[in-house]
């Protein structure tokens, strides 16, 4: 029931924001009265002020007591983007598995404010449509659906996900897709189809903790690139690895990595493309994030540029409908007899009903409107968030400026150790991501991950502040 209301406010937002960018509204002039901008647009009082509460979150407006809402003074934010990584030029063997188990049980924790895991809330993902396709095709046909399937998967949904694939140019097969256990298992599956115990992985820096943990799991080495928060992985650092001849296979996000949020342009995507083909290197893609777009449109994974190419597709729907269905996804056109027999060997195969569900809900259009309306509430959270950060946080603060997903990485002062930061906040129930869990060479100790995938409200606005006053206090206090 409260659907309704919250599109109203977020659409008076974006018109009272199209007065300022267009210069009806001009900086530091006083905005239209809640009741004046009420009786315009038709909304109640209420609706009003969430507006310009999220606009003043957004530094759009400012209040002033006695006085209304103003045009802020500034439209930009004061904080920094962090520069490219610089992590060590060899290979290292990977333990994180102990700090990432610890992390996952306060994030998991209901007590505590959520800015530890990425995992959308709930309450975002209105799974209810899911849930009644579910229900209907237990109802109709539970008998046919309580066997196993062919390890590849369901075959309408492998139909329905491959339709999909067609709209950004990604030409797949029904036969070149196999449904996994999430995208966890789709990366196990493509590294088990590429390297063997002891080899070497080329990976973003930092990155997100699982690809590092199912690298551990398969006793792997993690050979981490320098990475620029905007475009990506350094190509020159890249080309002098594969060079020496000792890379099995890279490991890298399509769009939008998580923790920096950075996205590759497509030229960049082509010339490491040739890059790995000169060297016959496989790529193996995690486009988890693909879908969470905040410009006009999505951009490309790698496999679309390149769909000859030695490429390994993984992607679930856990971060945009049902984490807790576990249905994700991979696709390689040279690789899936290896996939599919260690498909069988450690799963044998997905659970029908879900993947029965998920096929009908495709074949509706649904998904495309929730997709819509998830864009829109992460790109506010992501914004809303960043002013919390910039207005909070101690100087000498960075901060990343995603153009989707729904984290961002915060670079704090060299002397705040974000391991004890992290504690800190576990006492005052704040739970974030520490840098160390990011990197395989432990490094990224000043950094954090804020996830923004839980509706903002008061509980969020206020642990954001407390968190920056903790890592002010951090910064402000004498070495020990």
């Amino acid at each position: 029931m409260q659907q309704p209301d919250l599109h109203r406010y977020e659409e008076l937002a974006r018109f009272v924001t199209g007065l300022v960018e267009s210069g009806t509204l001009l900086p530091d002039s006083k905005a239209p009265s809640l009741r004046q901008i009420s009786k315009q647009r038709g909304v109640s009082l209420s609706t009003a002020l969430q507006a310009y509460r999220l606009l003043e979150d957004q530094g759009v407006l400012e209040a002033r007591p006695k006085s209304g809402f103003y045009v802020a003074r500034r439209g930009t934010l004061t904080l920094d983007v962090p520069g490219p990584s610089k992590p060590p030029g060899s290979a290292t063997d990977v333990s994180v598995s102990r700090l990432v188990l610890r992390l996952l049980d306060y994030a998991a924790d209901p007590d505590f404010v959520p800015l530890g895991c990425a995992i959308p809330s709930a309450e975002l993902l209105s799974a209810g449509r899911l849930d009644r396709y579910l229900a209907r095709a237990a109802r109709m046909k539970g008998l046919e659906y309580n066997v196993y399937t062919p390890p590849r998967g369901d075959l309408a949904l492998r139909q329905e996900i491959a339709r999909r694939a067609l709209r950004w140019g990604q030409a797949l097969a029904p036969d070149d897709i196999a449904i996994t256990c999430g995208c966890t298992e789709a990366v196990t599956l493509a590294l088990k189809a590429v390297a063997e115990p002891g080899d070497t992985i080329a990976i973003e820096s930092p990155t997100y903790f699982g690809l590092l943990q199912v690298i551990e799991a398969l006793n792997l080495k993690a050979l981490e690139l320098p990475t620029h928060p905007s475009d990506g992985v350094d190509l020159d650092s890249l080309a002098q690895a594969l060079a020496s001849g000792g890379v099995a296979a890279c490991l890298l996000s399509s769009s939008f990595n998580n923790p920096l949020g950075c996205t590759m342009p497509d030229e960049k995507k082509r010339e490491l493309l040739r890059l790995l083909a000169r060297h016959e290197v496989p790529l193996i893609e995690d486009d988890i994030y693909g879908e969470i777009y905040f410009d006009v449109e999505r951009p490309k994974p790698f496999m679309a540029l390149a769909p000859d190419g030695d490429i390994l597709y993984c992607n679930s729907f856990s971060k945009t409908l049902a984490p807790g269905y576990r249905v994700g996804w991979i696709a390689s056109s040279r690789r899936m007899r290896k996939i599919l027999e260690n498909k069988f060997a450690f799963t044998l195969c997905s659970p029908a009903l879900p993947q029965a569900a998920l096929a009908e809900l495709l074949s509706s259009g649904g998904y495309d409107s929730h997709l819509r309306r998830m864009r829109r509430v992460f790109k506010d959270n992501v914004e809303r968030t960043l002013r919390a950060v910039d207005r909070c946080f101690p100087a000498g603060t960075k901060v990343t400026r995603p153009a989707g997903g729904f984290v961002l990485w915060v670079e704090l002062p060299p002397a705040v150790d974000s391991g004890r930061l992290f504690e800190t906040a576990l006492a005052e129930g704040i739970c974030f991501a520490p840098g160390e869990v990011f990197s395989a060479s432990k490094r990224y100790n000043h950094c954090l991950r804020v996830s923004c995938g839980y509706p903002w409200d008061r509980r969020i606005a206020e642990g954001i502040q407390a968190l920056g006053a903790l890592a002010t206090a951090a910064a402000e206090a004498p070495p020990d």
